[in-house]
C-alpha cells in the first residue's frame, strides 16, 4: 500500500520538476504510447466499438439511453480522467408496507472495453502498463489521453457509453438489489471534494448531492458493524510559503470518505455477482497475523495512543485524529497491516469464503470502478455485465483471467516503487539546502535488530526520514520527541537522513 499521497502545486519550483523528469527516466517510465496503440486509441475515440450481449458490436445509437439521469462526478480539481459518475435518490416504501423507504444509487463507470479491442496493440500496451502512475507533477496514463481524458472519460455535458450500476439500499444502507447494464449516459456536473464539502456543510446541497452524506454515513455504520478497517491517512502536500516551498500534512475531507463508500459499495456488489456466477476476479487480503497486531500495540503505547485491550484494531482506527502528530504517525504505521493484498481468480467454482475475503473490507470485494486507471477493472465490468444478464463471460475475458493476478501484482509493485521514489526525491529536494539544521521530530519506529536505527516524523515540515545514532550509542526512544540534525538530503541520490542532535 502506498505510504503517502503527494502532489505538487502548479507553482512548484522548476528544479523539482526537472528532478522528477529525471526520476521517470531512471525508472524507465514510458513517455509515449507506441504508434500503433496511439492510432488505435484515436480511431476508437472517433467510433467506439461497444460490445453487445450476443457477442456482436453495437454503436452509441443502439445503446439504452440513460442520458436523462442527472449524473455528477466528484474528483480532485483539474482531474480529467473521470471513471465514475453518480446519481442518488430516495426509494419510497412499498405501498401498504410498514417498512421505511430506502435509497437508489445509479453509478456509471467508464466503459473502457468499448474503446480497447482485445488482442490489439492498445490492449497489449494496457497489459504492459497495468495502472496509471502518479507522480507529484504529472501522471503517466494507462490509456492515451485521447481516451482517458477524452472520449472514454465521463466529462460533463458529453454523451458517453458506460457500465451503469443500479444499487438499491434499504433505510439502514444495506444492499438489497443489484443490476448492471450498458447504457449511454451524460454527466451534468464536475464537482470537487472541497466544493462538495462546503455546500454539504452549508446545507445548501440539492437532494442528490445531500444524499451522499446520508448514504455515506449509513455505509460507514455498516462498515463498523462488519469490523472493517478504514485508514484516514493524511496526505502530504507541497505548498508555497513566503516565496519558498515546504511540506504539510492535510487530512482527507469527510466528503472524500463518503464518495469512497459508493465505490466500495459497488466493489462489494461486484464481488457478490461474480461469486454467484462462478467466474470472477476478487481483490483479497489475508487477516493480519497476531504478531503484527501485537507489534502495532507496542507502537501505539510508545506513541501515547490509547488502545484499550477490549478495543479492536478496526474500532481504534476510527477514533484517531490525523491532524494530531502522534495519531498521524500511528496511522502511517498501520498501513503495514494492509500489506499482502492480491487477486484471486476463479472460473467454474467460487473459492472458499476465507479465500474470497478482503480482511480490511471484512467482506468479498473487487476492483470495479476505475477502468481508465487500472487494468483489472475492465475485466470486472465484463464479468459483472455477464453475471447480471445470466450469460457466460466473453471468451477474451476468460482467456485473460489466469494471467491477471501476476500482471496486477507487478503493476502494483511498480506503482509503489514510483510513490516511494517520489516521496524520497521531493523530501530531499525541499531540504537540500538545510543540511546541518536541527528539527524537532517524533520517533515513530525503531528496528528490532538494531534499535539505534529507526524512523522519525518531523513536526515541521511534514517529512519522514531515517534516523541513526552511532553504533555504540543509546537506543532510539520510540514515541518520544527528540531534536534531530539533517545529515543528508541529495535529490535523486540519497533520501533524507537524520542523526540525533
Amino acid at each position: 500500500m502506498p505510504r503517502l499521497h503527494m502532489h505538487v502545486t502548479d507553482a512548484a519550483e522548476a528544479p523539482l520538476r526537472v528532478a522528477l523528469h529525471e526520476l521517470r527516466g531512471r525508472l524507465e517510465i514510458p513517455d509515449h504510447f507506441p504508434p500503433t496503440a496511439q492510432a488505435e486509441a484515436e480511431s476508437a475515440a472517433r467510433a467506439p466499438r461497444i460490445p453487445a450481449a450476443d457477442g456482436a458490436v453495437a454503436t452509441e445509437h443502439t445503446l439504452e439511453d440513460a442520458t436523462d439521469l442527472p449524473l455528477f462526478t466528484i474528483d480532485p480539481p483539474g482531474s480529467l480522467d473521470l471513471d465514475q459518475a453518480m446519481f442518488l435518490s430516495r426509494r419510497p416504501a412499498p405501498r401498504g408496507s410498514k417498512a421505511r423507504g430506502g435509497y437508489r444509487v445509479h453509478y456509471a463507470i467508464a466503459d473502457a472495453a468499448s474503446f480497447v479491442t482485445p488482442g490489439g496493440a492498445l490492449d497489449a500496451e494496457a497489459h504492459h502498463r497495468v495502472t496509471t502512475l502518479y507522480f507529484p507533477d504529472e501522471r503517466v496514463p494507462l490509456h492515451p489521453y485521447v481516451l482517458s481524458e477524452g472520449a472514454a472519460s465521463l466529462l460533463p455535458d458529453r454523451d458517453r457509453p458506460a457500465v451503469l450500476w443500479q444499487l438499491d439500499l434499504d433505510a439502514d444502507g444495506v444492499l438489497t438489489g443489484t443490476s448492471v447494464r450498458r447504457a449511454l449516459v451524460r454527466s451534468r456536473a464536475k464537482l470537487d471534494y472541497a466544493g462538495v464539502q462546503r455546500i454539504l456543510d452549508d446545507d445548501t446541497a440539492e437532494e442528490p448531492l445531500a444524499l451522499l452524506r446520508e448514504i455515506g454515513q449509513l455505509r460507514e455504520e455498516r462498515e463498523v458493524a462488519r469490523g472493517a478497517i478504514s485508514l484516514n491517512v493524511p496526505e502530504q502536500e507541497i505548498v508555497e510559503q513566503d516565496g519558498c516551498y515546504t511540506l504539510e500534512y492535510r487530512a482527507p475531507l469527510p466528503a472524500y470518505a463518503w464518495n469512497a463508500q459508493i465505490s466500495l459499495l459497488t466493489g462489494m456488489a461486484a464481488a457478490e455477482l461474480m461469486l454467484a456466477s462462478g467466474t470472477g476476479i476478487l481483490r483479497t487480503l489475508p487477516t493480519a497475523p497476531d504478531g503484527s497486531v501485537a507489534r502495532l500495540r507496542l507502537t501505539a503505547r510508545a506513541l501515547g495512543v490509547d488502545w484499550p485491550h477490549h478495543t479492536s484494531y478496526a474500532a481504534l482506527i476510527r477514533t484517531l485524529d490525523p491532524r494530531r502528530a502522534t495519531h498521524a504517525a500511528f496511522l502511517q504505521e498501520c498501513t503495514a497491516l494492509l500489506r499482502g493484498a492480491g487477486y484471486t481468480v476463479f472460473d467454474g467454482t467460487a473459492p472458499p469464503a476465507a479465500e474470497a475475503l478482503h480482511a480490511a473490507v471484512a467482506a468479498p470485494y473487487a476492483h470495479a470502478t476505475a477502468p481508465l486507471r487500472r487494468l483489472v477493472d475492465r475485466y470486472t465490468s465484463e464479468l459483472c455485465l455477464a453475471a447480471s444478464a445470466g450469460a457466460a463471460p466473453p471468451d477474451w475475458v476468460r482467456t485473460a483471467l489466469p494471467a491477471l493476478p501476476r500482471e496486477m501484482e507487478l503493476g502494483t509493485q511498480r506503482a509503489n516503487q514510483v510513490e516511494r521514489a517520489c516521496v524520497d526525491l521531493v523530501e530531499a529536494a525541499l531540504l537540500r539546502d538545510r543540511v546541518g539544521e536541527i528539527f524537532e521530530a517524533l520517533v515513530v519506529e525503531i528496528q528490532e535488530k538494531d534499535p539505534t536505527h529507526g524512523t522519525v516524523h518531523l513536526y515541521d515540515p511534514a517529512v519522514i526520514g531515517t534516523v541513526e545514532t552511532a553504533p555504540e550509542g543509546p537506543a532510539l526512544p520510540l514515541g518520544h520527541r527528540i531534536p534531530v540534525r539533517l545529515a543528508e538530503a541529495e535529490p535523486g541520490h540519497h533520501p533524507v537522513r537524520f542523526t540525533p542532535a
